[in-house]
């Protein structure tokens, strides 16, 4: 696999346009998008940098090779042929996951059989259904396609968020509902509900050219196709901050969500560029300098019985907004479009809603407030 191949960029449905664009600014050659998904070429260099630097995607598959089966036998044979080595070590587990759809071949675990037993008998590798490394075989009008998954656990597991609250946003959405409000980390940001602080150490990070893979690892590291010199020279490149003096601001009322934002901001080292207070919204003031971004992820109601109470919330975030933060642009995260408008904030046409945790959530953004 010297030559480019197809990389899947894969995130929650509804932000493939933000990826898509969070990738050209990066380099990436970007091919189109699908639902979930946005696709780019390259090689192994690029899907390493794809998941040590991208914060909107989920993980990266990389397309690793094709060929069409119309029966089980011809899948064994084909699949015994495959060239597993130049990707896959025979020291490390594997898993398959397969997919099938209007093709001859149409029971998955029969097939997943035939894929596991060539590897296991021509490359010799382990199979395990605990595997970090995953085969992804999809086969759609009998056409049998490979990709493995580089990445391992999610990558919004950045590796040093490790308090969480009850309803957390993940850090690859924060980061995607950021960029849609045209947040570039030049200006600050302020959350007025920040839980573990989400988008306060998204939103700094980004200011300081952090790049979101620094604390963790990745499935690829232990891929025959990686290079550990490679990829230390693309984790050695200098952090280039995109602004400085820039001050971000998180709050909420929860004393127990303001100690979890206070360590997590700690271990993604952006600690000292965070402020966060413990008070509710009508609390909030307007911090000294020049207008930035409200970010908030509020509450939804989405259990019985606390929707109504929710409405004065919503009221009271819109209220302080309005009398303290002209020139402000908002950005309000809700799975409840009432709720939003019970704000009275003045926002701009939607776009997409987005899944996440089974719920379909909707950025409700204004331009800057008069």
């Amino acid at each position: 696999m010297s030559a480019p191949f197809e990389i899947l960029l894969v995130t929650a449905p509804g932000l493939e346009a933000p990826l898509a664009d969070e990738a050209r600014a990066l380099g990436m050659t970007v091919t189109g998008t699908l639902p979930g998904g946005v696709t780019v070429t390259g090689g192994w260099p690029e899907v390493w940098s794809a998941n040590y630097r991208l914060r909107g995607a989920a993980r990266v598959l990389a397309r690793i090779g094709s060929f069409r089966a119309f029966h089980l036998a011809q899948l064994d044979k084909r699949s015994r042929k495959f060239p597993w080595g130049d990707v896959l070590r025979p020291d490390v587990p594997v898993r398959i996951e397969v997919t099938t759809k209007a093709s001859k071949i149409y029971h998955a675990k029969a097939a997943a059989q035939r894929v596991e037993k060539a590897i296991t008998e021509e490359l010799g590798a382990p199979i395990s259904p605990e595997a970090e490394i995953a085969i992804k075989l999809r086969i759609d009008d009998n056409l049998c396609e490979f990709s493995v998954d580089t990445t391992g656990e999610a990558l919004h597991k950045r590796g040093h968020k490790e308090a969480v609250g009850k309803a957390p946003m993940r850090e690859n959405l924060a980061a995607m509902f950021l960029r849609q409000c045209g947040y570039a980390g030049t200006e600050p940001v302020v959350d007025p509900m920040c839980g573990s602080g989400t988008f306060a150490i998204e939103a700094a990070e980004i200011a300081a050219g952090l790049a979101p893979g620094r604390s963790r690892g990745f499935a690829f590291e232990k891929l025959a196709s990686f290079d550990a010199t490679a990829f230390a020279a693309i984790k050695a490149e200098p952090a280039k901050p995109l602004s400085t003096g820039l001050r971000f601001y998180g709050s909420d009322r929860d004393s127990g969500a303001i100690r979890m934002a206070k360590a997590n901001a700690e271990r993604a080292g952006v600690a000292n560029v965070i402020d966060f207070g413990l008070h509710g919204v009508s609390e909030l003031q307007r911090p000294e300098g020049p207008p930035g971004l409200v970010m908030v992820n509020p509450p939804y109601g989405a259990r019985i019985g606390e929707r109504k109470l929710l409405y004065a919330v919503y009221g009271a975030l819109g209220k302080t907004l309005l009398e303290g933060f002209s020139g402000w642009r908002v950005g309000i995260v809700t799975s409840d479009a009432a709720l939003a408008h019970t704000t009275g904030l003045p926002f701009l046409p939607t776009g997409a809603p987005v899944s996440h945790s089974g719920l379909r959530i909707t950025l409700f953004q204004t331009a800057p407030l008069p």
